[in-house]
């Protein structure tokens, strides 16, 4: 098993999950952090730090299409492992419905 990071992430994109992560399986997207599946050790940690609620066990039905976002970017986009601000409006997207459309497939910053 493994966690990984879903829709609400986007334009989101809180960093708590990063800072507490012991192996650094973060990566970071424009607008979206995701985890990588072969480097998750499966402790849970980073799921009750995230305030989106936006980091899931792939356990749970329904995600397989998250958990293959997640497989498919962490090969282009960067690690992560300092938290840094997210968004300045990163507050008002949280919760919001139907954001998957505004993914944005460009890497982030990273370290």
């Amino acid at each position: 098993m493994t966690y990984v990071v879903v829709e609400n992430c986007i334009k989101c994109k809180y960093m708590d999950c990063v800072e507490v992560c012991p192996v650094d399986c973060f990566y970071e997207g424009e607008n979206m952090l995701v985890i990588h599946p072969d480097e998750c050790i499966d402790c849970g940690v980073c799921e009750p730090e995230c305030p989106a609620e936006a980091i899931k066990p792939d356990s749970e039905p329904g995600l397989e299409k998250w958990l293959k976002v997640n497989a498919d970017f962490v090969k282009v986009w960067p690690n992560i492992t300092i938290k840094r601000e997210g968004p300045e409006d990163g507050k008002e997207w949280d919760g919001k419905p139907g954001k998957e459309a505004l993914l944005s497939p460009e890497p982030g910053e990273g370290d």
